[in-house]
């Protein structure tokens, strides 16, 4: 049995671990916050006491905030003694950042694999995700046993940082979507079509993405002015924009949407909506 280890149990690692429990596998976790382990703990799996514990893992799975902390996880983890182990990042970084710590992973003697993944908690449960991996063949065959597990579909797209560079290419469609939308709202201001029968519309048309057609209830509920804890929530979506902005910046690109829908989503955050999910940006949009 391959033995999975999972640093950070926030809501997708604790959705990971949950997850590769049901589907038979042994789990151990840790996170720098004690107390975020107990739902995984409640699910089955044992809780490292620190991260060197944490390194017995055949395969160490990283489900972090940002480079900062990979890093840290990184540095505990190679003083430990990782050598012969599989680590995956499943965490969402700059592609030169993911590089950086692939070369150090590599050195210590570790297969290195970053594979970040669209979707969120709910297809995570269900094996749903997808998976977007970079690293050498000989770490994504070995990975993709246990990937199989959480990715309805996984693609092995090139070396170390390619799984970083798609992930923020599929994220920022999404981004740029919830301000759009709000956009369109704002044309019916004053036309008295309820909510509930414009986003039905819009969502069984050719403007409708799968995250509306997924979420329609969530989108009316939070233009009716009932704002929803969302599992991909402003905070996020702003952070990935963020990434997104300083990638294209570091390769000589404008992405002026993004640039402009940046502006919106910083502003939904200062305005406290950091936490909630990504259709709040619609309702301040629609005004």
């Amino acid at each position: 049995m391959t033995t999975i280890a999972i640093a950070g149990t926030g809501r997708m690692g604790t959705a990971f671990a949950r997850r590769l429990i049901e589907t038979g596998h042994q789990v151990t976790v840790w996170n720098r916050n004690p107390a975020k382990t107990a739902a995984a703990a409640a699910a089955g799996a044992g809780v490292a006491p620190d991260l060197a514990a944490l390194a017995s893992g055949d395969v160490i799975l990283l489900s972090l905030t940002d480079a900062a902390a990979v890093e840290a996880v990184i540095d505990a983890l190679i003083g430990a003694g990782i050598a012969g182990k599989l680590v995956v990042d499943l965490s969402t970084l700059l592609p030169e950042e993911t590089r950086a710590i692939a070369a150090r992973v590599v050195s210590a003697g570790t297969d290195w694999l970053d594979c970040p993944v669209g979707g969120t908690v709910a297809p995570a449960l269900k094996g749903q995700l997808l998976g977007m991996a970079g690293g050498t063949e000989a770490a994504f065959a070995r990975a993709k046993p246990v990937l199989d597990h959480l990715c309805r579909r996984v693609e092995h797209l090139g070396p170390a940082g390619t799984g970083s560079q798609m992930k923020l290419a599929l994220n920022l469609p999404l981004a740029i979507y919830w301000q759009t939308l709000g956009e369109a709202l704002a044309l019916l201001q004053g036309s008295g079509i309820a909510a509930e029968t414009a986003i039905s519309l819009i969502a069984d048309s050719s403007g409708g993405p799968t995250v509306l057609k997924n979420r329609a209830q969530v989108v009316v509920d939070t233009l009716n002015g009932a704002d929803q804890a969302g599992t991909f929530d402003i905070n996020g979506l702003l952070k990935d924009l963020d990434l997104a902005l300083r990638q294209a910046q570091a390769s000589g690109q404008r992405l002026m949407l993004a640039e402009a829908t940046r502006e919106s989503y910083a502003q939904a955050a200062e305005a406290g909506l950091g936490g909630f999910d990504g259709a709040s940006l619609t309702r301040i949009i629609r005004g």
